[in-house]
């Protein structure tokens, strides 16, 4: 845990009791708050005074008396569509509202830093698309080539739930656009935005507000360095502030494509080859085409992102190329079940929408298709354009006739179930093909998450 600093004495107030309400309550009472606790399930205020929190009404006035912060867990709306009663009190009485990020990074530093030969460091990411693969990317080569590090917040461990960080730690930590929309201090060391599509709109009032919330880590406090993915415009006006200029190495520009060859540090992915240069000059080359835990040029955005934050922090190319080979992707994201008689099983489980689908559809070759569930507004008629490698789809769920109809002349049939769709697609795949799940939909008529459809899918294939 990592004890919040400079509120003892104070009273504050946490709203919400879920994980990171809860150890952002007990990181407060570590550092010498009073704790008082809020939640709008009754469920969750019963069992936070089983646990010894004193709850109290924050939807009455008379509960603010000395209150001097509100923190509020990441997915109650502070602005868009509306506040929530709580925090819009708060707002009006001006009692400063901050949430766990903004925490721990005022409390992560300590006076034990001093000892240390090699001050501890702090890589972020955000974006819309693979944050999660690359925090994890980011932290796998860490761990391989010997660095201390954790891993935490929108993936694996609440950020106030680390251990205070040892001698030369780097500490990774995956940000939503709710935590990084609302933190009252972001200063990490190094920042990586990867791309940007449209998403949470609603909760953001738009694309523009969505986009500030993500640039938000980068303009508060000002990382030492910046990796920034510029395959949209958004990335490329964030490079464009960051930087002093075009050879302003502060600032890693990152691509899946594009040829950067002309900044002052760089690093991109053409024709299966990640490339770094520097000052103009090519650096180091890596081979990304037998990286199996990294298929398609979405993941190869991931590898330049991962690989350009990790030499910020001084680790070599070849021993990012290593780790690389080792890592074995995130669950359900295109991932690798298993290989049987020449057929490749991948489980994208979590490509839960159109262009999720589109990213895998374009990773692999020769595919045997498993798609649907529960459909979303157009169904799949989108992807259209970017069934040339599909030789046969096996529908499932809700949606998989109106699925049917919106697949031309692509060869497919309903199969219904998850278990038809494996025995069937096994039954009639060759050497060198590749069966995806990629369901462009949904889980929720069949599964209740998108990780329990992945983990049918590969107890089904690995009992082939």
């Amino acid at each position: 845990m990592i004890p919040v600093q400079g509120v003892t004495g104070q009273t504050i107030a946490v709203l919400g009791l879920g994980r990171s309400g809860k150890a952002t309550a007990a990181a407060l009472l570590e550092g010498g708050a009073k704790v008082v606790v809020w939640d709008d399930g009754q469920e969750a205020r019963a069992q936070a005074e089983t646990d010894g929190l004193e709850v109290r009404d924050l939807t009455r006035d008379t509960a603010w008396e000395g209150v001097s912060a509100l923190i509020t867990s990441p997915g109650i709306p502070h602005l868009y569509p509306k506040p929530n009663p709580v925090i819009a009190r708060a707002l009006e009485l001006g009692v400063p509202v901050d949430n766990d990020i903004g925490l721990f990074f005022r409390s992560f530093a300590t006076t034990e830093w001093a000892e240390f030969d090699t001050t501890p460091r702090v890589i972020t990411v955000t974006g819309s698309n693979g944050k999660s693969t690359t925090t994890a990317l980011i932290h796998h080569i860490l761990q391989s080539v010997g660095r201390p590090t954790q891993l935490g917040g929108n993936i694996g461990t609440g950020v106030l739930s680390l251990d205070p960080a040892i001698d030369g730690e780097v500490v990774v930590i995956e940000l939503s656009s709710y935590q990084t929309d609302l933190a009252r201090a972001l200063t990490p060391d190094v920042a990586v935005f990867t791309n940007l599509s449209p998403d949470h709109l609603d909760r953001h009032g738009g694309p523009g507000g969505y986009f500030a919330a993500k640039r938000r880590l980068f303009a508060e406090g000002g990382p030492d360095r910046c990796v920034i993915g510029i395959d949209e415009v958004e990335g490329q006006y964030l490079a464009n502030q960051m930087g002093q200029g075009p050879q302003d190495d502060r600032v890693i520009r990152v691509s899946s494509g594009q040829k950067l060859d002309r900044f002052g540090w760089s690093v991109f992915a053409r024709k299966g080859f990640l490339n770094e240069y520097r000052k103009g000059r090519q650096v180091a080359s890596i081979d990304l085409r037998e990286v199996q835990g990294l298929p398609g040029a979405h993941n190869h955005q991931n590898a330049c992102a991962a690989y350009a934050a990790c030499r910020a922090v001084g680790v070599a190319p070849r021993e990012i190329e290593a780790a690389f080979h080792s890592f074995a992707g995130l669950p359900h994201r295109s991932q690798t079940v298993r290989e049987v008689n020449g057929v490749r099983y991948v489980n994208d489980s979590k490509a839960t929408n159109v262009d999720a689908a589109q990213q895998a559809l374009h990773a692999f070759a020769r595919i045997r298709w498993i798609a649907g569930g529960l459909g979303k507004d157009g169904g799949i008629a989108a992807l259209q354009p970017h069934l040339g490698e599909v030789v046969k789809a096996y529908l499932i769920g809700h949606s998989a006739r109106d699925f049917a109809l919106q697949l031309g002349e692509t060869p497919h049939e309903v199969v219904d179930t998850m278990e038809a769709a494996v025995a069937r697609a096994s039954a009639e795949a060759q050497p060198g093909e590749t069966v995806l799940l990629a369901p462009a939909a949904a889980s929720f008529d069949q599964y209740p998450n998108f990780e329990k459809r992945g983990e049918h899918f590969t107890l089904l294939v690995n009992a082939l």
